[in-house]
């Protein structure tokens, strides 16, 4: 029974202060392996039942653009696109989606941690547009980070992705502002970093 009562005590500090269930659990009064396994199972049920409210990217502490920057860091090359999104490579849970083309011309996304920055592994991808991403930022000064960093101002970046098929290529952007579930699109100019609105879907947002 007190061991239950040690578990819920768990859980509850992880939905109030977001974490700290190692702290508890060595509070504990016996410090067995099968205590801490429990402990550790109840912290894992709680964040997954946390990870809907992290979609919109408010409870992310690391932003797109620090995402980009610990990708880079794990496979360097070139950025192409960032996602918030749930990944099956890390078993459904919440992950920023990096997809980065290396120097060799191969295509990799890099999943990180959105609360700590931490790569969490990688895995090779088949893309068939390579000419047409080099040729869309060859000479251009802004990359995704930029990108991101540019539009932060309108709220929370949940995405960013080169569109280079568009009749000007530029970097598209999606905010979502704390508080509401509306997601909106903005254009970043790949020379000049200016924002835009990106009206390209709002025939389709009531599809």
């Amino acid at each position: 029974m007190k061991r239950n009562i040690v578990i819920a005590a768990v859980a509850a500090a992880v939905v109030i202060g977001g974490g700290a269930a190692t702290a508890l659990a060595t509070g504990g009064e016996d410090g067995s392996a099968a205590h801490r396994a429990e402990v550790r199972a109840a912290d894992a049920r709680v964040s997954a039942d946390r990870a809907p409210e992290d979609r919109g990217g408010g409870s992310a502490r690391v932003d797109a653009a620090e995402a980009i920057a610990a990708a880079l860091r794990h496979t360097p090359g070139t950025a192409v696109s960032a996602e918030l999104d749930d990944a099956d490579d890390a078993g459904g849970r919440l992950v920023w989606e990096v997809d980065v083309l290396t120097g060799g011309g191969e295509w990799r996304q890099v999943l990180v941690d959105p609360a700590d920055g931490r790569v969490l592994g990688s895995h090779r991808e088949h893309e068939d547009d390579t000419a047409e991403v080099r040729s869309a930022l060859k000479g251009t000064s802004v990359d995704a980070a930029g990108a991101a960093r540019a539009a932060a101002g309108k709220g929370t970046v949940t995405s960013v992705e080169l569109d280079e098929d568009g009749r000007v290529p530029a970097w598209e952007v999606e905010t979502r502002a704390s508080g509401h579930d509306d997601d909106h699109d903005w254009r970043v100019d790949l020379r000049t970093g200016e924002v835009t609105r990106d009206h390209s879907d709002d025939d389709g947002d009531d599809d």
